[in-house]
């Protein structure tokens, strides 16, 4: 019983520091990565990361059947309201984990339901994922005003470090 309860204890450390790891500021700022291969641009017309420049952008990589990306959307859908007209974009690109994913009537569906009104571009080929070098579902790229990924973070949780993020970001100077 003892050994058993060691392993728990042992496991349980070892995923308090995944998570913890999973989040965060970037010790060095990359380029954001081109919208590439969008097979379609819901809720916009096709935006470019050239375009975006002098606004904080949050890229938001989802599918509408993973319930993590499910669990997020509240917290994404409220940094959109609450901070849009400060100067953030978020951009929902919707990577499918399954063939009926890819089909853009199913994802119109899911932004209906879920009640998403930012710009959603569909990934069926993921070239866009493929640019980040992205792995998980939901995942979260932080792009700053001068069009540099300065925080990422991967999967559930760590709302109030992303949100400050965010705000850090709007008040930053160009």
């Amino acid at each position: 019983m003892l050994s058993r309860l060691k392993t728990f204890a042992a496991l349980t450390v070892l995923a308090a520091a995944s998570t913890t790891a999973s989040a965060g500021a970037l010790g060095k700022s990359v380029a954001a990565p081109e919208f590439t291969g969008i097979d379609k641009w819901l809720n916009s017309e096709p935006l470019t990361m050239q375009q975006l420049r002098g606004k904080v952008v949050l890229i938001d990589f989802w599918t509408y059947t993973c319930i993590n990306c499910i669990n997020t959307l509240p917290y994404v859908k409220s940094w959109h309201q609450k901070y849009k007209d400060q100067g953030l974009v978020v951009v929902g690109v919707h990577t499918p984990e399954y063939p009926f994913e890819r089909s853009t009537d199913n994802v119109k569906t899911a932004i209906k339901r879920f009640g998403i009104t930012y710009p959603v571009a569909q990934d069926n080929r993921y070239a866009t994922w493929s640019a980040y070098n992205n792995q998980y579902w939901p995942a979260f790229y932080l792009i700053d005003k001068k069009g540099q990924v300065v925080y990422t973070h991967f999967g559930e949780g760590q709302y109030a470090q992303t949100e400050a993020a965010i705000k850090n970001l709007l008040v930053q100077p160009q």
